[in-house]
């Protein structure tokens, strides 16, 4: 069930979509140094060829847009300048993909070397016509993050599907976890021309299944493989680039569910004192009860929407002694306890 977070430190990603930010929001009259405050960038990195960021500083830039936005659409016009020559490599293999299927099996297989807001997945058998995502950058479909990623997203996959193949190219329908915006469906309607729910069980972008037959426009199988190999190096390269941080976490998940170990466990796993594990994340500004805390939160809400397990088993599952103390955790997390969390975001 559960889908692992991406490690958040390293800086590896091109800074394309931050770009595309804070562009929409200086179009807006929004200066460039205001969204971009407290990511450790300027307009500078922004054009050099060299700059990488990471999802921490990604999540910095969508967040001031949220806080400075005066224009509900600023999300969907964000995700809307990612054309298709925004992706590198990832891109190129997309276009010379020989067949659909090879496109979107591509796209899934490789999408964490474009450093996306949302995975991908595609049941062929089940919904030829339909891709589900999963948002990354949040577990909570409460959080305005939350749908600012997904409507950064959908746009995004627009633009990138009508670069493939051509603007007649349109979805059919969208679903969305979160709550519908203040202004209600419209906008969102307006813009993708389909119905648009929100709510759901899950999110998820449908399209006419005769799509799915047609190739783009420009496939190349030799280079389709060349970019396929370079992506697929970088994707090997991300379990390293990490650090200490990314080990936790990685260890976590992999422990989990049942076993949450104490920090004096995990240095003993990752052959460490437990004082020096202590000291390089400091380094990296997080702490093992932090990285601790946020595996369970992403697991605790998992659980919560898609599941009917009760707060008492989701509390043992998460190791703690008691539902009590879970319950107080996911107050201090989110501002509401389980129970409420759930008649509110489990899916209609």
């Amino acid at each position: 069930m559960h889908h692992p977070s991406p490690d958040f430190e390293p800086r590896v990603y091109t800074p394309q979509r931050i770009a595309a930010v804070v562009a929409t929001l200086a179009s807006d009259g929004i200066p460039a140094a205001q969204a971009l405050a407290g990511s450790e960038l300027d307009e500078a990195a922004l054009r050099d060829p060299g700059t990488r960021v990471s999802y921490a500083q990604t999540v910095t830039v969508l967040r001031n847009a949220l806080a400075l936005a005066r224009n509900p659409t600023v999300a969907l016009r964000a995700g809307a300048r990612m054309h298709l020559t925004a992706y590198g490599m990832w891109g190129y293999a997309l276009q010379s993909s020989p067949t659909f299927s090879a496109l979107i099996e591509f796209a899934i297989t490789y999408r964490r070397a474009i450093g996306p807001l949302a995975d991908m997945h595609h049941d062929p058998a089940r919904a030829p016509g339909t891709c589900s995502f999963e948002v990354l950058v949040s577990p909570d479909p409460r959080d305005p993050l939350y749908r600012f990623a997904l409507a950064f997203t959908f746009a995004a996959h627009l633009t990138l599907a009508r670069d493939l193949y051509g603007d007649g190219f349109g979805f059919t329908g969208l679903r969305l976890a979160c709550p519908a915006p203040e202004h209600g469906a419209g906008v969102w309607e307006a813009w993708f021309q389909c119905p648009v729910q929100f709510g759901q069980p899950d999110n998820a972008l449908q399209f006419d299944e005769a799509w799915c037959t047609r190739a783009p426009r420009l496939h190349d199988p030799l280079t389709h493989a060349m970019a396929s190999e370079s992506c697929q190096q970088f994707v090997a390269g991300l379990a390293h680039a990490g650090g200490i941080a990314a080990a936790v976490r990685r260890t976590l998940v992999e422990q989990m569910p049942w076993r949450f170990p104490s920090i004096e466990s995990m240095a003993r796993t990752l052959a460490l004192e437990p004082r020096t594990l202590r000291r390089r994340l400091a380094t990296h500004g997080t702490t093992y009860r932090s990285i601790l805390n946020e595996v369970r939160l992403r697991l605790a809400i998992e659980y919560l929407r898609k599941t009917r397990m009760t707060t008492e088993e989701i509390a043992e599952r998460l190791g703690y002694s008691e539902a009590a103390n879970f319950r107080h955790a996911f107050v201090r997390w989110t501002g509401t306890s389980p129970h409420a969390y759930r008649l509110t975001c489990a899916p209609c």
